[in-house]
């Protein structure tokens, strides 16, 4: 089997690299698939995961999540239930063979969908609540959907549009059926669980992370205590409320830095500071150097 997937492996790799070539950050034509490619090693760098799976093609990578480090490869994968912050470094990338990763992104709502379906509803049985973030050695029966979907990207948009739906539910279903991840996956789709409800907590401090956040109003809303909504809400982020909001907050300034002409003071305010001076010490205290510095390395990484 092993010997199977490390050559459906090496086909991928050839095979986007004929259709990208050194290209850094690629959005597919299939719009929950993008893959990230670089030729060095990178140095720790704070991001958001959003629900999504993420699978290493070649190479190897680093990720901090609270105060622990998570190692991994080719020979595992990654599953983020939610949008979860962390930091990631590549450990393992040249030139003649680049970091290679491909990235699934998914919703809770469509783990719902796949668990009501096929009733895997056992999983929930253990409600205690875990860290955003799961690791799991890859095998074959999830690594054969994932090839055909990216194989899906040589075919004409009509067929992409409709086939790579069905093969992602496919690869959910494959997920969700597994004792480990199903169960992972289970407490944060299935409504009533804690989980769940920290889960649309997060997404209400996404969608308003430029406004003042009501740590009292948000604990009521899913009838919690605030001392419980905390310690959850950490468990599951690593960060507390208000340090989630203000990772958010630096993360959506960093991109409209590094994609639109603006000002850093602009965009201190588009996010939510009062302050430009404030805004440029949270940031350079987030990502290790000041915005103007830290874009001009961004971009230097995707030359």
């Amino acid at each position: 089997m092993d010997n199977v997937l490390e050559k459906y492996r090496h086909e991928m790799i050839a095979f986007l690299q004929n259709k990208y070539g050194q290209e850094s950050e690629i959005q597919s034509d299939i719009e929950a698939l993008d893959f990230y490619f670089v030729n060095q090693p990178t140095e720790l760098t704070s991001i958001m995961y959003e629900p999504s799976l993420c699978v290493i093609l070649q190479g190897k990578k680093e990720v901090d999540f609270g105060d622990q480090s998570f190692f991994y490869d080719s020979k595992g994968y990654l599953l983020a239930s939610t949008h979860v912050p962390a930091k990631i470094k590549v450990l393992k990338a040249t030139p003649n063979e680049p970091y290679m990763s491909l990235r699934i992104k998914f919703t809770l709502k469509d783990i719902y969908e796949v668990l009501k379906r096929n009733q895997q509803r056992k999983f929930v049985s253990n409600t205690q609540t875990e860290k955003g973030l799961f690791f799991e050695t890859m095998d074959l029966k999830l690594y054969e959907p994932i090839v055909r979907l990216i194989r899906l990207l040589d075919k004409p948009k009509e067929e992409i549009a409709f086939l790579s739906e069905l093969i992602i539910k496919e690869i959910l279903y494959i997920l969700v059926s597994d004792e480990k991840s199903g169960s992972f996956l289970s407490k944060f789709a299935m409504e009533g669980t804690v989980s769940n409800k920290i889960t649309n907590s997060i997404v209400e401090i996404k969608n308003g992370f430029n406004e003042k956040l009501n740590i009292k109003k948000l604990a009521n809303k899913i009838n919690m205590s605030e001392s419980s909504f905390y310690q959850y809400f950490k468990t599951i982020t690593s960060m507390s409320p208000l340090q989630f909001q203000k990772k958010l907050r630096l993360e959506e300034a960093k991109n409209m830095l590094l994609h639109q002409n603006i000002e850093a003071s602009q965009v201190a305010f588009a996010v939510g500071y009062e302050s430009a001076s404030q805004f440029s010490r949270e940031y350079s205290r987030m990502f290790g150097m000041s915005p103007k510095a830290h874009i001009e390395y961004l971009q230097t990484l995707a030359r």
